[in-house]
Formats: structure tokens, C-alpha cells, sequence
């Protein structure tokens, strides 16, 4: 089995990865494995003994002392135990390879970085301060300190000149409940026994996270201060305020001990004097004082890390996976190199084309509305022109009477005829260009859904707009020349008409059987009916041709060479670019790149935490 001081050790180690790679608990969008790993909280309120619990633990002077909120900022305090004979010092992570040997300037170091991240003006942060102390006189532990609960910002008045917020007070309960209701958490609830235990900021919001008292530690200090003829043996023994670990009563150093700098040892043997010559706890003595304190919650902590060890390495094995998967979708970091540079964008936009020939050709949806246009829109557009009103009796009687001037027709009104067919072709433009239009419309609009699908183009907002702008300015040209081709298409209709079609019409004929146009009353209403009749049957066949070939030149001039040449001009342009401005276009959207780093460093703190345990499992 792994050894309680390698467990204890390990999860130190997490500890200091987890603060070097953000992962401090709280609100997050990572997995934070912090909040997974067992710890040692230091719950009370401000002058119940909480920083002289900490320094009788540690056997040092080294925590910042003054009136009103002191602790502004959590403390991970985790302790090494050392051989004899080894200098004792602290380390902050913040300052490696830097050793504190003289403690005052551990003191001094914690108020200064403190102050750093809050300023002076009294406010709190939620971000950790990480100390190591190293000592033959501590036991493997890991303690995090926390502000003190307080109902006032005592001490500090008028709170608004230092910057303070008026919410400190809730801003401190906050952060302690953040930490005290996770169920990893060990709580060391500090309550000092000259007060009405019932009115305890510490145990107060003790059982409220941990109503059955399973993770609560209580520690009672302050014992020598109680008044004469009182004690705390009903709390101590576990009668007044019970819980399901043993309460510990601590006594701390004197005023007068802390103004004299009264070594620590000397405090400690001090301690143990009081309670083994005490008549009221000395049958407790053996379970009492800041030595048993450490070493309780030293065992209780590997107990608890044992325990959590197959969750924790569950955990960490989910979350890695998680995390390289995430890693996978937001793609690797841009290149420096100009040539690398430009393999990426053309691989990029390559990627694009590829989405937007799938919807075209019918690999992903979209391509299909352009046939809805042509098998929909047009027809509907041709039988919805007006050539009821053109082919009118009152416009034939028009058209054909002023077509030959002042002189009437001898045979057939050809002009009167040409002019009702050209007339008549002419409204086909309508339908011509607005097919063009419409398929011009999709393109674009497909162009746009492959941009968005395209997942590595997400990264990069600049090349997006880039690659969107010249598309659409390849599209514009594809439909200019769609348009003029159509339109060609529906002149070429007027100029040159099919003469076989009139050839194959009926003739008028004389009630002899001979066929003549001669005697035919050119100003009856049949005869305009008989041309107009012709006309529409023309016209027809006119439409039923457009029909099946202005699909045929929109596929030609805007699908086709969409699909084949939408980018090529952007590629040359491209090719002219600098490295400077091939770096412009792969400017990654901000957020992804931070993203990315978030991933990165808490894929490195996964990974690093895995190795750890695994560097303890296999010493067993």
C-alpha cells in the first residue's frame, strides 16, 4: 500500500499544479480537479484563534497579524515533514527556488502578494497563495486558510475610502462556502471557548454544509481564557455540540507571548503542560493541543485520499480524454512560417470547397433548391407572364393594323405578326434573369452554411470574411455572365423566328377549296382571333424551349463554374500575399486562442496529477 506520507505528498503536488494552471475551483468552463482533491479547510471567525491554531500546527511565527480582515486571500499552506536536523524554511510558488529561512519575511511575503493581487484597499480575492513549509517539527498536512467570517467589516471603517465593497462581508462568506461544501472538503470549524458556542460563525455554517458532522473537525480554543469556575468538557467530550470526530482544545499563545516573540516550541510544551496539569481536562490531555490537532488530521486526510484515490484517478483519466478531444476540434495553434502559413490557409479553404461542392452535388443538403428553381420558380414564372393582355383582341386589332402604316397588307400581316411574337418574346427576359437571380441567391446563401460548417474556418473570423468576400465576388461575375447569357438566349428567340412552324399552319380557304388569303376579311373578329391564336401557339413553343435551355446556360455559367473556379481568383491574390499578410488572415478569433490555452495548460495539470498517482501506485 501506498505510504500515508507518499498519498499526502502527491495530492501536495496536484495542489501546487492545479494553482500554477489556474485550476483553483470556482466558477469555471474547464474541469477542475481541484475541487476533487481532499483538503483541509480552516473555518472561523475573525479573533476566534484561527491564525494562532495554524502557527501552533506549523511551530511558527508566520502569519500577517492586525485588526479587521487580515486574510484576504486563501492560504494553501501544505506542510513537508523533514529529517532532523534540516533547516526549517517556507517556499511560495509564486517565488521558486526562493527560501524563506527567516519566517517575519513568510509574513511579510503573504501581505505583500496579498496586497499585490487586492491592493491595499482591503478587498478579497479568490485566487490562492501557495506555501510550503518545510520542518522536521509538522507532519504531512495540507491546510487552506481562509478569511475570517465576520458580521462587520471591523476595524476599517468608513469601508468606501479604501475601495472596499460594501459586500465584503457576503464576498468572504462566499468564498468559505465555496470551499466548506464541497464533500472533499475536511472542515476544521475554530470556535473560540469563551464565547456561546451557539453563536459560532464557524460551526454555524458548519452544520449547514455538513449537517451529520461527518466531515467537521472542532477545535476549541482559547481554554485558559475561560472564567473561573467554568469549562468546556460538556463541548469537549462531545455532549454539548456533538460531532462524529473527536472536538480538540487548543490553547493559544498570550498577547504578551506574541509581543515577546515567545518561540513556538516553547509555546507548544507550554500547551501540553496546561492540559496534563489541568483538573478539569487533564483525563484529556493525551487527545488535546495542537501536536495531536496535526497528527489527527494528518491520518484523517489519508484516510480520505485513499479512499478518494479511484475517483480521482476516474477523474482525471475522463477529463483527459475530454480535454485532447476539445483540443482536437479547435485544431493546433497557428504556424509562425510563411510557407506553413500558406499551407494552412489553402488547406482551409480547400476544406470550404469541398463542403460547398457536398451541397451542391448533393452530399449535404442545399443543391437541391437550385433545381426547385428551375423545376418550381421558372415554370411557374413562364405560365404566370401576361400574354393574355399582349394576345388581346384589341391589342391584335392594334398591333396589326398600324404595323403596315398607311398601307394595308396583301397577303399576311408579317409585320403585325413579327411585332406580336417579339412583344411577346420579350417578357420571357423576366423569368431569364430572375432564375439568375434567384440561383445567385442559393449560391451565396451555400456558400455562407459552408463557411459556418467548415470547422477549422471557425478559428479564423479574418480568413472567413476573406474567403466569403471573394466568393461572392466570383459569384457576382458568374452571374453577370449567366445573365447575359440568358438574355442572349431570349433575343436570339426574337431575331430569328422558325418559319416552319407558320409553314405547317392551316391556310384559309374559298368555298371553291382553293386556298387564299385574298378573300379573307382581314378586319374580322375571326381573323385577329386566328392570329392571335397563331401567335400563342408560337409563343408556346417558345416557352416550352426556354424552359428546358435557361436552366441548361444558369448551370453552365453560375453551378459549374461556382464549382470549379469560385476561389481560383482569391488563390492568385493569395499568391502574391507577404508573410505579414498571410499572418492577418490566420488572426484567430481571441476567444478560440485563449480557449486553446485554457485546454492546453489544464491538459498539461491532468496529465502531470496522472503521472503522480501513477508514481504512487506502482511504489506500493
Amino acid at each position: 500500500m501506498a505510504t500515508m506520507e507518499s498519498l499526502i505528498v502527491t495530492v501536495n503536488r496536484i495542489q501546487r499544479a492545479c494553482t500554477v494552471l489556474g485550476d483553483h475551483g470556482g466558477d469555471t468552463n474547464l474541469p477542475t480537479l481541484w475541487e476533487a482533491l481532499p483538503s483541509v479547510v480552516v473555518v472561523g471567525g475573525q479573533s476566534s484563534g484561527k491564525s494562532s491554531v495554524l502557527e501552533s500546527i506549523v511551530g511558527r511565527d508566520f502569519l500577517p497579524r492586525g485588526s479587521g480582515i487580515v486574510t484576504r486571500r486563501p492560504l494553501v499552506l501544505q506542510l513537508h515533514k523533514q529529517e532532523r536536523g534540516l533547516q526549517e524554511y517556507g517556499e511560495f510558488l509564486h517565488l521558486p527556488k526562493k527560501k524563506f529561512t527567516d519566517f517575519s519575511m513568510v509574513r511579510k511575503e503573504i501581505q505583500d502578494e496579498t496586497d499585490r493581487m487586492t491592493g491595499k484597499s482591503k478587498q478579497i480575492s479568490p485566487v490562492p497563495i501557495h506555501l510550503s513549509i518545510y520542518s522536521p517539527n509538522v507532519v504531512n498536512l495540507t491546510l487552506i486558510d481562509l478569511p475570517g467570517l465576520t458580521k462587520v467589516a471591523v476595524g476599517i471603517p468608513p469601508a468606501f475610502l479604501l475601495g472596499q465593497p460594501e459586500s465584503i462581508v457576503q464576498d468572504i462568506e462566499i468564498m468559505v462556502r465555496s470551499y466548506v461544501e464541497k464533500p472533499n472538503c475536511i472542515i476544521l470549524a475554530i470556535t473560540p471557548a469563551n464565547q456561546d458556542i451557539a453563536t459560532s460563525d464557524a460551526m454555524k455554517l458548519s452544520r449547514e454544509v455538513d449537517p451529520t458532522g461527518e466531515r467537521t473537525f472542532g477545535v476549541l480554543t482559547k481554554l485558559d481564557l475561560m472564567d473561573k469556575g467554568t469549562n468546556a468538557i460538556d463541548v469537549l467530550e462531545g455532549r454539548a455540540y456533538p460531532l462524529q470526530h473527536p472536538w480538540v482544545g487548543i490553547v493559544n499563545r498570550s498577547q504578551a507571548d506574541i509581543k515577546k516573540n515567545v518561540d513556538m516550541i516553547a509555546s507548544r510544551r507550554k500547551e501540553r503542560e496546561f492540559f496534563a496539569s489541568s483538573p478539569d481536562y487533564g483525563h484529556l490531555a493525551s487527545k488535546m493541543g495542537s501536536e495531536y490537532l496535526a497528527k489527527v488530521l494528518s491520518k484523517h486526510l489519508e484516510s480520505v485520499i485513499r479512499a478518494r484515490l479511484p475517483g480521482i484517478t476516474s477523474l482525471i483519466n475522463k477529463s483527459i480524454e475530454e480535454l485532447e478531444a476539445e483540443l482536437s476540434h479547435l485544431g493546433r495553434s497557428v504556424a509562425v512560417d510563411t510557407g506553413a502559413q500558406l499551407y494552412t490557409i489553402l488547406e482551409l479553404c480547400r476544406a470550404f470547397d469541398r463542403i460547398f461542392k457536398e451541397h451542391l452535388d448533393g452530399g449535404r443538403p442545399g443543391g437541391d433548391r437550385i433545381y426547385g428553381v428551375f423545376d418550381h420558380q421558372l415554370p411557374a414564372a413562364l405560365r404566370k407572364l401576361p400574354f393574355d393582355r399582349h394576345l388581346s383582341l384589341q391589342n391584335i386589332r392594334k398591333v396589326v393594323s398600324e404595323a403596315d402604316g398607311y398601307q394595308p397588307h396583301l397577303i399576311a400581316p408579317e409585320q403585325g405578326y413579327r411585332r406580336l411574337i417579339d412583344g411577346a418574346l420579350n417578357y420571357f427576359r423576366g423569368p431569364a434573369e430572375a432564375s439568375v437571380d434567384a440561383v445567385h441567391f442559393l449560391l451565396k446563401e451555400l456558400v455562407r452554411r459552408s463557411i459556418a460548417e467548415t470547422q477549422e474556418l471557425k478559428r479564423f473570423p479574418t480568413l472567413q470574411a476573406e474567403i466569403a468576400a471573394a466568393a461572392s465576388e466570383a459569384l457576382e461575375r458568374f452571374r453577370e455572365e449567366s445573365k447575359k447569357t440568358t438574355l442572349r438566349m431570349v433575343d436570339m428567340e426574337s431575331s430569328y423566328l422558325t418559319v416552319d412552324f407558320f409553314r405547317k399552319l392551316p391556310q384559309e380557304v374559298e368555298k371553291g377549296g382553293n386556298p387564299t388569303s385574298s378573300s379573307v376579311d382581314r378586319y374580322a373578329e375571326s381573323h385577329f382571333r386566328r392570329i392571335g391564336s397563331n401567335v400563342y401557339s408560337y409563343v408556346g413553343m417558345v416557352s416550352d424551349t426556354l424552359r428546358n435551355t435557361i436552366p441548361k446556360a444558369v448551370v453552365y455559367c453560375q453551378v459549374r463554374e461556382a464549382k470549379q473556379s469560385l476561389l481560383d481568383h482569391f488563390y492568385i491574390q493569395l499568391g502574391k500575399k507577404e508573410g505579414k499578410q498571410l499572418a492577418q488572415l490566420l488572426d484567430e478569433d481571441p476567444a478560440l486562442m485563449e480557449r486553446r490555452q485554457q485546454c492546453v495548460k489544464r491538459l498539461e495539470l491532468y496529465k502531470s496529477a496522472r503521472d503522480e498517482i501513477d508514481s504512487v501506485l506502482w511504489a506500493r
